[in-house]
């Protein structure tokens, strides 16, 4: 199987894409440098081909959505065979959460077929290999706060930007 990627600069930073013939199966958030992309694209990176034009149409619907656009990604095809049912679910469950709307991980565990499992739902959302494309950003707490974003606490600022710029709220680049 031939895996590809794509690194690329938005108003946010840059960002990554990797993908296989089937579809995406991993993104970044947006980084302060492509080798930060690089890096955390993780170990399939090895052998993977640069195809930029493979992307094309992909990178300018991200950008758009950087420059505040009302852009959803369902329609991009994903490779994510590997995950559980669960997991799936709870992604496509978030794919489905409007535009500048967020919830909570309850109703997103609910929708991906379990009620009783929020921190599973939450566990689904750490673990999104696809980030913007599964706007994770906008699953929050019972109380409306804002939890991990970014393999934990460190990207809650990019979070609460990116709720903001759906919103229309959003007047600086980071």
């Amino acid at each position: 199987m031939t895996i590809y990627y794509d690194i690329f600069e938005t108003p946010f930073g840059w960002m990554g894409l990797l993908a296989s013939d089937k579809g995406l199966r991993n993104t970044t958030l947006p980084q302060n440098s492509p080798d930060i992309c690089y890096e955390e694209l993780g170990p399939e990176m090895v052998g993977a081909v640069q195809d930029s034009d493979r992307f094309d149409e992909l990178r300018q619907r991200i950008i758009g959505y950087f420059e505040g656009d009302p852009e959803t990604f369902e329609d991009v095809p994903v490779d994510l065979e590997d995950a559980s049912e669960f997991y799936l679910a709870a992604w496509k469950a978030c794919q489905s959460i409007p535009h500048g709307e967020t919830r909570t991980y309850g109703w997103l565990a609910d929708q991906a077929g379990n009620p009783r499992a929020p921190r599973a739902a939450g566990q689904s959302m750490a673990r999104n290999r696809l980030a913007i494309i599964v706007p994770c950003h906008r699953v929050v707490a019972s109380d409306g706060s804002l939890r991990g974003f970014g393999k934990g606490t460190t990207q809650l600022g990019l979070k609460r930007k990116l709720l903001n710029l759906e919103v229309g709220q959003f007047t600086q680049q980071i």
